[in-house]
């Protein structure tokens, strides 16, 4: 992909080196959170609550810091400081989004958005509508979203509450090393399909989802996530042929694109994880569907391609 030189996008908010960035939240992929791209890993749900022994335990160091003159309650909440001598200790209330740094990653990053940016103007607009641009955020380990708290373990991911994609880059070598998909385009996918849920986002898809599986079993849900993310693919395939036809696509980078598919599907992800596959607890989709999908929006270029809820998948 001949991406150097291009125009690079200004909504990047870079968080990494933030320190706020393990406070705390809650699974952003509970019911109404946020839309990952698969890292076969995951944020688990946590059970129950803290034991009586936990509970003295924590009143017993609260008690502790707060003779040293410490107010850990103040601290927890961004209004206190933690080095005893009236210094300017960090509180999550002063922080402000860092510039992004001045590195190839970064550039690529944000010339991959501008470009998304560039292709979803268009489109909006040959429908007499606005489109909102979305920002991402570059995390490192840990941050935090409307949709709540994430992890590297996370994988990218949307979320609809804030309008911001969030990703640590440190994926884009867990796609090459672990999932062996490998090339500036398959990273450009990944982008591409979760600038591709905040269309949905904007296009009122999501909103109609969420309120929806509140009522839905677990299994149905799943069924209907799966539709969500398989348009999302065919939206990036839709970005995909928009790159082709301004010519900065190198031979080979369809191909990286449609590797990365089928290396995240998650008929492949489970096979690779546990040896067997569960399709009832699928969510993406499968290899194969998340690859045709990719290329019916490739090969179309058009939002009527895309339309997984009245298709067969």
């Amino acid at each position: 992909m001949e991406w150097k030189g291009r125009r690079q996008s200004d909504n990047i908010e870079d968080r990494r080196g933030d320190p706020s960035g393990g406070l705390g939240g809650r699974n952003p992929f509970g019911r109404g959170g946020g839309f990952s791209f698969p890292s076969g890993g995951g944020v688990g749900r946590r059970g129950g609550g803290l034991s009586i022994g936990t509970i003295i335990f924590l009143v017993v160091i609260y008690l502790i810091f707060k003779a040293m003159g410490v107010d850990l309650l103040q601290v927890m909440e961004g209004g206190g400081s933690m080095d005893g001598a009236g210094g300017s200790g960090y509180s999550q209330s002063e922080s402000s989004p860092q510039a992004p740094a001045n590195d190839e990653m970064t550039a690529f990053v944000r010339t991959v958005l501008a470009e998304t940016e560039d292709t979803w103007h268009g489109i909006f607009q040959s429908q007499g509508k606005d489109y909102e641009e979305p920002r991402l955020v570059l995390f490192s380990g840990q941050t935090q979203s409307a949709c709540g708290f994430a992890s590297a373990a996370t994988g990218p991911f949307y979320c609809p509450g804030d309008h911001k994609v969030y990703l640590d880059t440190a994926f884009f070598q867990e796609l090459s090393d672990r999932f062996g998909a490998s090339g500036d385009f398959a990273e450009a996918y990944v982008i591409a399909h979760e600038v591709g849920h905040h269309v949905q986002n904007l296009l009122g898809i999501l909103p109609k989802f969420n309120e929806a599986r509140q009522r839905m079993s677990e299994a149905d849900a799943n069924k209907m996530s799966v539709r969500v993310e398989l348009q999302a693919d065919c939206f990036a395939g839709i970005w995909g042929k928009f790159t082709q036809q301004k010519g900065i696509l190198d031979a080979g980078d369809l191909e990286e694109a449609l590797n990365a598919a089928q290396q995240i599907g998650d008929d492949t992800l489970q096979k690779r994880s546990q040896g067997y596959v569960v399709p009832e607890s699928f969510n993406h989709g499968t290899s194969a569907q998340r690859m045709r999908w990719f290329k019916r929006g490739f090969d179309s270029g058009q939002l009527s391609a895309c339309d997984t809820f009245s298709n067969p998948i």
